[in-house]
């Protein structure tokens, strides 16, 4: 079953290659969506998939890559809109 996950990563979560990283392992858990760095100094994220592998994103947004301090990540689920083709970068 199809669902969305947004999520907003707070921490030292910029600068570090967070966004790129994520991108790569949407590819890999084939997820739609996009993800930005935010003004904030948070990174944001919606993703659309499967339950299992938006599970797995989740994951890994929580633990970060290396040189990222991952401090909170607010978590909302709801209902796949299905408005994305790939997933992005959003500068």
């Amino acid at each position: 079953m199809k669902k969305r996950l947004r999520i907003k990563i707070k921490g030292h979560v910029q600068g570090v290659f967070f966004r790129h990283n994520i991108r790569e392992k949407a590819f890999i858990y084939d997820l739609k969506g996009w993800v930005r760095n935010s003004k904030d100094g948070s990174v944001e994220a919606v993703f659309e998939g499967e339950k299992e592998r938006l599970e797995k994103m989740l994951k890994f947004c929580k633990a970060g890559p290396i040189v990222a301090r991952i401090d909170e990540v607010k978590v909302e689920w709801s209902k796949s809109k299905n408005e994305f083709e790939t997933f992005e970068i959003i500068e």
